[in-house]
């Protein structure tokens, strides 16, 4: 058994259910496994939201909900100097001892994505604790953290990661796994998917303002791998889910008028232009 949460961002609307189910079940007393979470400053269940592109013709927002990711190895564990102060359970989740950790303000600099937080007052670090509290209560109903409970568009779902069979596990497998940057390679119990990376987008019209539908748009990454799509009714294309820093060679082409040709970096996201396309 290893208890896992699996993060969906895409389905995430940023409606801080799980956020406020957080605050709700931590904020104001005590658990078996941790002290109160303070009110103002600490945020377990992390929304990490951002606004996507370079032009105000084309901007997205993203959100990827952030707790602790209960790594497999985890860095706050070894960072630790008194033997219990970090311990991962065998049921996968890491837990940070409120009495043994006391004073150790390092654990918070340790942990690779920011999810763990210094409580000034009690001088202790802490963090996610998966609701380990609830989930050993053998009269707790829900058998879920409250942050999965409380989501009303399924974009967390929690299980054993260990059974193929559970709903977690073939979410999973179905899905795509973006796991977080400064994780990346690393085994944690939290698994992210869909996490965006960056975009490629632009319009094509033609010399009288009108949009042009179905020119066919080319991006070429420096790797060899090549992505292929019309513009829509409204003359726009994009690219979604890119690799980072690539070069890309993107041309547009329709019958009857000069291909056009742009060089671009996937350093950021990209609207990459308005492209008014000339007459052959």
């Amino acid at each position: 058994m290893r208890y896992g949460i699996a993060i969906d961002s895409a389905r995430c609307m940023a409606c801080y259910a799980c956020f406020m189910a957080c605050k709700d079940e931590h904020c104001g007393w005590d658990t078996t496994v941790s002290k109160a979470q303070p009110h103002m400053g600490q945020f377990w269940m992390d929304i990490r939201e951002w606004e996507r592109g370079d032009n105000e013709r084309r901007i997205k927002t993203a959100t990827v909900p952030t707790p602790c990711s209960h790594c497999a190895n985890p860095a706050c564990q070894a960072a630790a100097t008194v033997e219990g102060a970090v311990y991962r359970r065998d049921d996968g989740i890491v837990i940070i001892d409120p009495e043994k950790a006391k004073g150790q303000k390092q654990i918070v600099d340790a942990c690779p994505i920011g999810a763990i937080y210094w409580n000034e007052e009690l001088e202790i670090p802490q963090k996610c604790t998966m609701c380990a509290h609830l989930l050993d209560d053998p009269d707790y109903p829900g058998k879920e953290p409250r942050c999965v409970e409380a989501c009303p568009n399924q974009a967390l779902i929690f299980g054993d990661l260990d059974d193929p069979d559970s709903d977690i596990s073939k979410r999973i497998a179905a899905g795509k796994v973006t796991q977080l940057e400064a994780l990346e390679g690393m085994d944690t119990s939290v698994v992210h998917l869909n996490v965006p990376t960056v975009f490629l987008a632009g319009t094509v019209c033609v010399e009288d303002d009108e949009v042009l539908i179905g020119a066919k748009v080319k991006a070429t990454c420096e790797c060899g791998t090549v992505y292929e799509m019309e513009t829509n009714w409204a003359g726009n294309y994009e690219f979604e889910d890119l690799p980072k820093n690539k070069k890309f060679t993107i041309e547009i082409a329709h019958e009857g008028y000069k291909t056009a040709v742009y060089n671009v970096v996937t350093d950021t996201d990209h609207y990459v232009d308005l492209t008014v396309l000339e007459k052959a």
